[in-house]
């Protein structure tokens, strides 16, 4: 029997995930600032996920002695000193070194990492294909780890971005530049990876800048002497009221900006003679009179008569194309920062003199609400998206990308490149795909500047900076934009964007070679065999092509001569994508989810057949577990979730799930995540090919499986600190783990036990196995548990509370002695964290209870932050924070169950912070001046 890859035995996944969470916080030199993209993996992630499917697992009696003794060479680090000096702790220390930020471009780092891969794979590792390769994380740490990596998508705007990330730079790695400016220079400059390229893309860039400014900078004027950053603009209608009929400024909010002594708002002056509203900038202490927005939707108070336009007027007046805009402040840069001005007729004027040569006049799709048209707003075309002056700056920069193309490639010539006139597309590398490789780099600053250029962005005003477009992964409605000075310096200009660009191309370029390409993941095949590590579409989560559009408009205008295969269609193509869409199915919940799951299944059938036996396919998957419904013959039905469709598709692909692993891949505090409990981590699904032989099982058996697998697994998962939210997805993969093993899994009366019904288990086991931790606490928190289950924080009937409380050996005096609960008037009522005593130190109360611990550790950590929650964990008696962290997970479970979003925050935010709290409690503990300042 071969030996076990590590990602099937174990895993440093606490350093793994810290630094996946802190990655998502870099952007100086991150590849993803080469081009936005969604849902794109950390590379910390992908790094640590395909090392560990090639590596062996050194523990393991089957592995290959020579890696064994590799992993003894290497230095010890913190695992070593805590878990004993054995191989499989070496290798974790040095896979905490690997995943590391600051490590990502450090040649020793990844040199080691190459090596011990060589030596897994006895010298011959194999090449790596991700069939669905978005943002491009995993073909490009392939590719790092000296892979040869190969990216395919159906997207063309994500195929252009795996060009530009592994595919262009290992072709002119190394090079040095060929500008004039720094051609002729011998210096000591290191051109190692894409440098050379970097220095080139910056040359001609800044060129395009310089003669952009030439022609249109008179666009761009200053303001009293200053350097104008943006200038704020809200949307108009007329009026509804006849008697009054002003042109209605829809201003979302006042506020410019929100910092500690700079306040500055907006103040509106109605003008009744002249039917509309003047604006004037004020600052100092005060505040901005109160938004016209009334409600949600599109529902405004005219600032002149003060009657409310209702939802239909405003999208009324959008539809009919009589949506105006109007100047509302000016920002400018001075010498202590913002500064903030009441518009002028004049600046006004020169922002609607512009005269666009060309826009992009492409149909928007409005059948789906994934993009601002969809919602009503008379936004049918991509160019209605930008003002005339957007349009203009856009359309200026994009035709001198050919001019700059030209220029590199004259250049490259004049730098004794080969002049064999082979394009980029057929594998060029001499001057003239060189000079296409500097356009593509070119263009995608085209489609940076575009996001940051939109009238979809707003002003962020706690930060003083513009917002781009996708904040979230849809276009939401703007009813105040902001419109940026691309020649500025600042946020959201030409310059900034470019400048960070740069930094992340120069990271690129090292590793093996790689290739992009453009195929329906249905239809792809390999001609040999492959590891596999992918990330697949999410079910109904992201139009990924509905939103491409906003780009690919731009790029194909850019880069359709270079790739006219790529740019052959006029939009991203989007019949063949593989999401449960409904609007491409005449509205059918179940044609969409019959599409998806059938196109899943197609995929990991083909996926079979080439994927490399010797080592396992790795899936992530961040799909939240939830019932999809449908409405069929007038009755409502049950559809397929997402996590039951990606397992169903593998297993009847004929794979086995072998490990699960929730890797945090998800910002803490992204916007979707703020107001509700979204998750944060991607769960890996680890599998093998399931043996053709492999045996039956029978129901009963499996469910006693479950009772004696799941539960250690769990406790693993929860001592890695996995978040609450991510516990019900993760305990899927264990459960699964047995399921998959068997060829099939039979009910007593021959049924085969389908894949929802295994869920409905693993729930069910999940559920028990929080449940039977409830014997473990004191009477008085058993009893606020279940009377929680039932009531939450509300209030509940004292009578049910006596019978309740009676069941767990206590009385309601008692609990409400302990500080639990507060009764009077026959009701009684938990108390919720923020009414407990800020005060209590557990170290003065007779008896201290864990439900005290818990939501006392939730208002420290609101009021205090980690430090002081950590502060008072201190203070808690021994197995106290255990218990305490355990009834958060248990008390998160309820509220899910209960759709009770706002508690279940409170537990999760405990729990994600858990092991920065507990590290410092720790510390505090074995210091003791800091025991007496306690």
């Amino acid at each position: 029997m071969p030996a076990k890859k590590l990602i099937e035995a174990a895993l440093p996944l606490e350093a793994i995930n810290k630094a996946s969470a802190r990655e998502k916080s870099i952007r100086h030199g991150h590849p993803s600032t080469l081009h936005l993209w969604w849902a794109r993996r950390p590379l910390a992630a992908a790094r640590a996920v395909i090392f560990s499917s090639l590596v062996d697992d050194p523990d393991d009696p089957q592995a290959n002695r020579a890696f064994v003794e590799a992993c003894n060479d290497l230095p010890p680090g913190d695992n070593v000193t805590a878990s004993g000096d054995t191989a499989r702790m070496r290798l974790f220390d040095f896979i905490e070194r690997l995943v590391k930020w600051e490590n990502t471009t450090d040649e020793d780092t990844m040199n080691t990492a190459r090596r011990l891969i060589r030596i897994a794979c006895h010298g011959a590792p194999p090449p790596l294909l991700d069939p669905f390769a978005g943002g491009g994380s995993i073909p490009l740490e392939a590719q790092r780890l000296g892979l040869e990596a190969h990216a395919s998508d159906l997207n063309p705007v994500a195929v252009m971005i795996n060009k530009a990330m592994i595919e262009i730079p290992p072709r002119f790695a190394n090079q040095r530049p060929v500008n004039p400016e720094q051609r002729g220079q011998m210096g000591k400059e290191n051109w190692q990876g894409a440098a050379g390229l970097a220095a080139d893309v910056r040359y001609y860039g800044a060129w395009m800048r310089e003669k952009a400014y030439e022609k249109i900078g008179q666009l761009y004027p200053k303001h009293k002497g200053e350097t104008v950053i943006a200038w704020l603009w809200a949307r108009t209608v007329q009026c509804p009221n006849p008697a009054c009929g002003a042109t209605m400024p829809l201003v979302n909010s006042f506020d410019l900006s929100k910092k500690k002594g700079r306040r500055a708002w907006l103040m509106p002056y109605p003008d009744r003679q002249e039917n509309k509203v003047r604006f004037e900038v004020q600052t100092g202490d005060g505040k901005p009179p109160e938004s016209p927005k009334v409600g949600r939707g599109a529902k405004f108070m005219c600032l002149v008569c003060n009657e409310v336009a209702p939802d239909q007027h405003v999208k009324g007046e959008s539809m009919a194309g009589r949506m105006g805009a109007q100047l509302t402040a000016i920002v400018t840069e001075g010498e202590h920062g913002r500064n903030y001005h009441s518009p002028t007729d004049e600046q006004a004027e020169i922002a609607e003199s512009a005269k666009p040569a060309w826009k992009p006049h492409q149909e928007m799709n409005r059948d789906t609400t994934n993009i601002v048209s969809g919602r009503g707003y008379g936004f049918f075309y991509w160019s209605d998206l930008f003002t005339a002056r957007q349009l203009t700056a856009l359309t200026t920069f994009s035709d001198l990308v050919d001019k700059a193309r030209r220029r590199a490639y004259r250049d490259a010539l004049a730098a004794d490149l080969a002049d064999d006139n082979i394009p980029l597309r057929a594998g060029g590398r001499g001057a003239f795909a060189y000079g296409e490789a500097v356009a593509v780099y070119l263009a995608f600053l085209i489609d940076q500047v575009a996001n940051q250029s939109s009238s979809i962005c707003g002003w962020n005003s706690p930060n003083e900076q513009m917002q781009h477009v996708f904040t979230r992964q849809a276009i939401p409605m703007i009813w105040d934009y902001a419109e940026s000075n691309i020649f500025c310096e600042s946020s959201g200009s030409y310059h900034n964007l470019f400048v960070r660009m740069l930094k992340g191309l120069k990271t690129l370029g090292a590793g093996s070679t790689g290739t992009a390409f453009q195929t329906d993941a249905t239809q792809l095949n390999a001609s040999n065999a492959v590891i596999i590590s992918t990330d697949p579409p999410y079910y109904d989560n992201i139009g990924y092509a509905d939103l491409s559009d906003f780009f690919y408009v731009w790029m194909r205008r850019n880069l359709r001569d270079i790739y006219p295969d790529v740019f052959g269609t006029m939009l991203v193509p989007k019949a063949a994508e593989l999401i449960a869409s409904r609007y491409r199915h005449n509205n059918s919940k179940q044609a969409a989810s019959d599409y998806f799951e059938s196109g899943m299944l197609e995929t990991f059938r083909n996926i079979r057949k080439f994927v490399k036996p010797d080592y396992p396919l790795t899936v992530y998957y961040a799909f939240k577990q939830q019932d999809a419904a449908f409405i069929k013959d007038g009755i409502l039905q049950r559809g397929r979730t997402g996590w039951e469709t990606m397992l169903t598709s593998l297993i009847e692909a004929g794979f086995s799930i072998v490990g699960t692993w929730p890797m945090r891949t998800e910002r803490r505090g992204r916007t979707n995540a703020i107001a509700a409990n979204a998750l944060a981590s991607s769960i890996i699904l680890v599998c093998r090919p399931r043996a053709a032989d492999a045996p039956g099982l029978s129901a009963r058996d499996f469910r006693q499986a479950l009772k004696r697998e799941l539960p250690p697994a769990l406790h693993a998962m929860q001592s890695g600190s996995i978040a609450p939210v991510d516990l019900a997805q993760a305990s899927i993969g264990p459960g699964m783990a047995v399921y998959s093993r068997y060829s099939r899994v039979l009910e007593a009366d021959g049924t085969a036990l389908s894949v929802r019904a295994a869920l409905m288990e693993i729930n069910a086991a999940l559920d028990a196995y929080l449940t039977e931790q409830d014997g473990e606490l004191d009477s008085e928190t058993r009893f606020a548990v279940e009377w929680f289950a039932q009531h939450g924080f509300d209030e509940g009937d004292y009578g049910d509370a006596e019978t309740l409380v009676r069941a767990k050996n206590t009385a309601v005096k008692s609990v409400e002695m302990a500080g639990l609960v507060e009764s009077g008037g026959g009701w009684v009522r938990l108390r919720h964290w923020s009414d407990v005593d800020p005060g209590w130190d557990p170290r003065a109360d007779k008896r201290p209870t864990v439900w005290e611990g818990t939501h006392h550790l939730i208002e420290r950590l609101d009021s205090h932050g980690e430090m002081g929650a950590a502060r008072l964990l201190a203070r808690m008696p021994d197995g106290m924070g255990s218990e305490a962290r355990q009834l958060a997970y248990r008390l998160y479970h309820l509220c899910e169950r209960k759709k009770w979003t706002a508690h279940g925050r409170d537990y999760n935010r405990l729990i994600t912070s858990w092991r920065r709290i507990s590290d410092e409690a720790a510390r505090i503990r074995n210091d003791p001046s800091q025991m007496e300042l306690l």
